[in-house]
């Protein structure tokens, strides 16, 4: 992946970029961070590394919307039934992203791991395309900024804190999968009882 920024640049700060938020799993705070550092020794321009991390954040984004809002809802009606999922559940979810999924998604983008996956649901559920690029704009711009900023700052010493942030990502998600098997070991037994 440095290899790919370091002899594309820009474009490929876009381009991974864009996969990351179209739910490609990777991690967009090495892409970042590399990106800043490259700013730093002058090889990469930091605003231009900013610009073009928010946008493959935005277009990546939609791409997962559009994923879930034009095959997400029939997916659950026709999977949901192996991990406990019923359409009550479904509409639930839609309610509850209509009341709370501005937040949601603003917050989502800040969270390793779950930044690359809370445009499927808000999908799934019908969020305003509008709405959902202004709080995915929103949630994406101080997190990009941050983590280009946080390599210009360590500039040749990029590589040893790279492995110290990706770590950190890799803490969240293991808490986030624990979290969503706890649910669905919950939801079994809840099924299983009635």
């Amino acid at each position: 992946m440095q290899h790919l920024v370091s002899s594309y640049g820009l474009i490929a700060v876009f381009l991974l970029m864009t996969a990351e938020s179209a739910c490609i799993p990777i991690p967009s705070e090495l892409i970042m961070t590399f990106a800043g550092a490259l700013a730093a020794t002058g090889k990469m321009n930091f605003v231009g590394a900013v610009i073009a991390g928010i946008l493959g954040n935005l277009l990546g984004s939609y791409i997962a919307w559009i994923v879930g809002r034009t095959g997400g809802r029939a997916a659950v009606l026709r999977y949901g039934k192996y991990v406990w999922l019923k359409e009550e559940d479904l509409h639930k979810a839609e309610r509850w992203f209509e009341r709370k999924g501005d937040v949601a998604v603003l917050v989502g983008r800040l969270l390793p791991v779950i930044r690359t996956f809370i445009s499927l649901p808000a999908g799934v559920a019908e969020m305003n395309p509008g709405r959902f690029g202004i709080y995915t704009a929103a949630g994406s711009i101080p997190f990009v900024l941050a983590l280009t900023a946080i390599g210009y700052a360590l500039g040749s010493n990029f590589n040893t804190a790279a492995k110290v942030v990706q770590d950190l990502g890799y803490v969240i998600g293991l808490v986030v999968v624990v979290a969503v098997v706890a649910f669905f070991v919950r939801r079994s037994k809840q099924a299983h009882a009635n």
